[in-house]
């Protein structure tokens, strides 16, 4: 950096990873909560979609966005796994500016994903509700493939201009991060070039994906909860309602840890690093903990499912 103009091309080859702020000393048990809430993401999510995948019965629609949402929460949780157990276990800091990129795009495609997925999982429930003969004939097989497929694409060609748009900028030697893990709210601050491009198409993401599917999500259960009015029973409108029981819990483990960090970020400049943190893995962690546990309470045939693998596999010993 001799002049201001290599000044301004600088791109730091590694950015700077944090754990969390004040318990530096304490990685030794924060690298075992970590590991304990890894081992049950994938142990829970892996039993959810073994039974899906080994019982026939629940090859319905319901039960493949089911297999959808735990395919991604996996992912989203693998990939933030590099840097959160290399920080509390090895105590490795630094990622490169690439590999951070890939991160960033990694963790914001499987959440987009995931948004997408929970609004599959509501139009599924109302298409149950307000058309139960038809519920097959309308959700077939090559109709939930499909949708999974477009989800996937549109979640992949809307994250990717993201790190290009990253590469173009002047880092002039900011690097340090404030989580373990890269995300796009954090990596956009560090730059000292404009940024308004960025931060315009970051906003056209957050309003066409998380916004637009949160709308619709509450437009479906409008139309879920007028649809179960018009039922003669009482009986019969407690069990259609009971069968969204799961995807609400869903719903709200997704979308609330997600608007709180997004207030926090944009609100809380004077809150403690530590609140950032915390609100940053409640994010990614709690629904992909949370969703397989309540999924497994809540719905008899998941529970059937994982009582009968526990039985086999005791019939075996």
């Amino acid at each position: 950096m001799k002049n201001s103009s290599s000044y301004l091309e600088f791109l730091p080859t590694t950015f700077i990873l944090v754990g969390i702020p004040g318990l530096e000393a304490e990685h030794i048990w924060t690298s075992i909560l970590f590991s304990l809430m890894y081992i049950i993401i994938f142990l829970g999510n892996g039993i959810i979609l073994h039974v899906i995948r080994t019982d026939t019965a629940l090859h319905q629609p319901m039960y493949l966005f089911l297999s959808m949402l735990a395919l991604v929460e996996i992912g989203v949780s693998a990939s933030t796994l590099p840097t959160v157990l290399g920080i509390f276990l090895f105590d490795t800091i630094e990622i490169s500016f690439n590999a951070c990129l890939l991160q960033m795009f990694s963790i914001h495609s499987f959440s987009i994903m995931e948004s997408a997925v929970l609004l599959a999982m509501s139009m599924d429930r109302f298409v149950a509700i307000y058309s139960p003969l038809r519920y097959t004939t309308i959700l077939t097989l090559p109709r939930i493939f499909g949708t999974g497929a477009v989800i996937a694409l549109k979640s992949i060609m809307l994250m990717a201009p993201l790190p290009m748009l990253l590469r173009r900028l002047p880092f002039c030697g900011h690097n340090a991060l404030s989580h373990s893990y890269c995300l796009h709210p954090n990596l956009i601050h560090l730059p000292c070039g404009d940024i308004s491009i960025n931060n315009i198409y970051g906003l056209f993401i957050v309003i066409s994906t998380f916004g637009l599917d949160s709308l619709l999500i509450v437009v479906s259960y409008g139309l879920i909860l007028h649809t179960v009015l018009n039922i003669a029973t009482g009986e019969e409108r407690r069990k259609a309602l009971n069968t969204c029981g799961s995807h609400v819990c869903a719903v709200l483990a997704y979308y609330v840890p997600m608007i709180s960090l997004s207030m926090v970020h944009r609100f809380g400049h004077h809150v403690s690093p530590v609140l950032h943190t915390t609100m940053a893995n409640a994010y990614l962690f709690f629904p992909p903990i949370v969703n397989p546990i309540v999924y497994s309470i809540k719905t008899k045939e998941i529970r059937r499912g994982i009582v009968r693998i526990l039985s086999e596999k005791r019939s075996r010993v």
